[in-house]
C-alpha cells in the first residue's frame, strides 16, 4: 500500500485497514491542547489551500481529530496516525512529534465534494537521524525575510529540523550587529552578478529564529571563517590580507568575464579561495570574539557554524592555529562548534562537529577529514555535494545552477545515496544527520529557490527521516519517483514552483 501513496519521507510502518475514509471538513472538530490545535489548522489550512476553523471540541458530536501527548512513541519526532471513519488520532511524545503527524496527515488527503478524504490505515513512524537539515546560502543572493520564512515552512512539512544560515561570505555581510555595525553599513550592499543586496537587522534574524522555532526548527548561523571573508575587509581593511589570485582563478574569472577580488571594492564573481583574514594580528581575534559572542546571544539553539572552508588564502599552520582557537571560544561560550570537513586537519575543541561536502565516492583527503571528527567523538553531517547540493543542475539544459560537483544531479543521484556507506568507518553512531545545501551563485528569487529544492530536497529528507536505502522495498527509486510524483497537488496548493521533472509520474490537479 506505501508505494500507492504519497508519503516522503517513507514511514517506518503503514498498515492499511478495512473499513470507509476520514472525512476532513472545514468545521471538522479537534481534540488537542491550544498549541496544537493551532498547529493543526495552521499546516492543514496550508495544505488544502482553504482556511479551515476545526473548532476545538472536547466532546465531539461528528467524527474528530485528535492530538495526544503519549510516552511509549520513541524519540522526539515520532508519531502514530490512525484514521477511520470514525476519527483521525495522532500520538506523539512532544510537539515536533504531533507536527510530523500532521504534515504526514496533508500528504494522505484527497479531495472530494465534501471535504477531503484520508485512508483508513495505520502509520507507526520515527526518524532516523535527529539533525535533519536544510542550509540556505543568503549571501551570495540576499532574500527578504518573508522568502526565508517561505523556505521554512517548505522545510518543516518535510519534517527537517535545522534550518543552516550561510550569512556571510566574500560577495556580502548580511547579519547586523551592535558591536560592528560597520560590517553591514560597508559590505551588505552588494551580491553576486552586481544584483541588490541587504542584511537582516537584529530583530529580523530574532523573527526568523522565532518562526522557525515555531514551526521545531533550530537556526544554525553560519560566519565562515577564516576564509570567504572578503566583504570583512570592505568594513575593516586592516583585518583583511590581500586577495590572493592564483592563475586558476585569473583564468576562470576570465572566462566569465568577471572582475578579479581586489581589497576594499566589492566582489561580485564566482571564485572561492582567495580571501583570508590577518591571522598574525591579535585584532583579528578580538574582531572574531566580538561577532561570535554577539550571535551566540542572539542565538537560542545550541549550534554556531564556523565554516572553514576553501581557506587557500591562509598559510596552513595559521589555518590550523586559528581554528583550534575560535572552535575552543565557541565551546566556551556554550555552544557546540560545527565546521566544514575541511578543519578536520586542524586540532579543534573535541566536541567541534564536521560537515561533509565531498562526493558520494570520497577522495583521501576528504575521508580522512571527515573521519578526524569521528575519532573526536564531535560526529559529522554529511552534505554529499553530488547529492544534495541542490544548487546542482538537474540536467544540462537547467536554466540555472552549476555543474562543478561531479556534474549535473539528477533526482535519482539525489535519491540513490546511503549515509551509512558514504565514509568508511563512519556508521550511523557517528553520524549526526544529513543536511541539503542550496547555494545561491545562480539563484536569486523564491521561485528559484522552489525549482531547485523540489523534488531534490524531499529524496535529501528521506534519507535523513527513513530507513537505509535498500532496507525495504519501498526505499528504493521506482517507489520514491511514485510517491513523490504524488505529491504534486499538495505543492501546487501550497505554492511551491518545484521542478516538474519528466522522469517522475507527477499526479494531476
Amino acid at each position: 500500500m506505501t508505494a500507492t501513496l504519497p508519503l516522503v519521507p517513507l514511514p517506518r510502518s503503514v498498515s492499511p485497514s478495512d473499513g470507509a475514509p476520514f472525512l476532513l471538513a472545514a468545521r471538522t472538530p479537534l481534540i488537542a491542547e491550544s498549541d496544537a490545535a493551532a498547529a493543526a489548522r495552521r499546516i492543514l489550512s496550508a495544505a488544502t489551500a482553504q482556511t479551515l476553523d476545526l473548532p476545538t471540541d472536547p466532546l465531539p458530536s461528528s467524527p474528530a481529530i485528535t492530538l495526544t501527548h503519549t510516552s511509549d512513541i520513541g524519540p522526539s519526532g515520532a508519531y502514530r496516525l490512525r484514521s477511520a471513519v470514525g476519527g483521525l488520532e495522532i500520538s506523539a511524545a512532544d510537539a515536533p512529534g504531533l507536527a510530523a503527524g500532521l504534515h504526514t496527515l496533508t500528504q494522505l488527503l484527497e479531495p472530494v465534494t465534501d471535504g477531503w478524504e484520508v485512508p483508513a490505515l495505520l502509520i507507526a513512524d520515527t526518524p532516523r537521524f535527529a539533525y535533519r537539515g536544510l542550509m540556505l546560502d543568503v549571501a551570495r543572493h540576499f532574500f527578504p525575510v518573508d522568502d526565508v520564512c517561505a523556505v521554512i515552512d517548505r522545510a518543516a512539512s518535510l519534517k527537517l529540523t535545522h534550518l543552516h544560515l550561510h550569512l556571510t561570505d566574500d560577495q556580502a555581510w548580511r547579519l547586523e550587529l551592535q558591536a560592528h555595525p560597520a560590517l553591514t553599513d560597508a559590505a551588505s550592499a552588494s551580491a553576486v552578478g552586481g544584483d541588490p543586496g541587504g542584511f537582516y537587522t537584529r530583530e529580523d534574524y530574532e523573527r526568523i529564529v522565532a518562526y522557525a522555532a515555531d514551526r521545531h526548527l533550530t537556526v544554525v548561523p553560519e560566519i565562515d571563517l577564516p576564509g570567504h571573508t572578503h566583504a570583512v575587509g570592505l568594513a575593516y581593511p586592516h583585518l583583511a590580507a590581500d586577495p590572493v589570485v592564483t592563475p586558476q582563478l585569473a583564468a576562470e574569472a576570465a572566462a566569465r568575464g568577471e572582475a578579479l577580488p581586489a581589497a576594499g571594492t566589492p566582489y561580485t564573481g564566482l571564485g572561492v579561495g582567495f580571501s583570508s583574514l590577518r591571522l598574525d594580528d591579535e585584532a583579528t581575534f578580538d574582531f572574531v570574539a566580538d561577532v561570535l559572542g554577539e550571535l551566540a546571544r542572539l542565538t537560542p539553539g545550541p549550534y554556531l557554524h564556523l565554516g572553514g572552508d576553501e581557506a587557500f588564502g591562509t598559510a596552513p599552520e595559521e589555518y590550523d592555529a586559528f581554528l583550534s582557537r575560535v572552535t575552543q571560544l565557541v565551546a566556551d561560550l556554550g555552544k557546540v562548534p560545527i565546521t566544514w570537513h575541511d578543519a578536520g586537519r586542524a586540532d579543534v575543541a573535541p566536541e567541534t562537529i564536521g560537515q561533509y561536502w565531498g562526493l558520494t565516492t570520497p577522495d583521501s583527503e576528504a575521508a580522512e577529514a571527515a573521519q578526524a571528527f569521528v575519532h573526536r567523538a564531535g560526529g559529522v553531517i554529511l552534505s554529499p555535494a553530488d547529492a544534495v547540493y541542490l544548487d546542482m543542475k538537474y540536467d544540462d539544459d537547467t536554466p540555472r545552477g552549476l555543474t562543478w560537483a561531479n556534474g549535473p544531479t539528477s533526482v535519482r543521484r539525489a535519491y540513490e545515496w546511503e549515509p551509512a556507506s558514504l565514509v568508511d568507518g563512519i556508521t550511523d553512531d557517528d553520524i549526526v544527520g544529513v543536511e541539503a545545501a542550496v547555494w545561491t551563485e545562480t539563484i536569486d528569487d523564491l521561485v528559484g529557490l522552489d525549482a531547485m529544492m523540489f523534488p531534490r530536497l524531499a529524496a535529501a529528507a528521506e534519507a535523513a527521516w527513513s530507513a537505509p536505502l535498500g532496507s525495504d522495498p519501498d526505499r528504493s527509486w521506482e517507489s520514491f519517483r511514485r510517491r513523490v510524483g504524488g505529491l504534486g497537488p499538495l505543492w501546487r496548493r501550497q505554492g511551491i514552483a518545484f521542478h516538474p521533472d519528466g522522469r517522475i509520474p507527477w499526479a494531476k490537479g
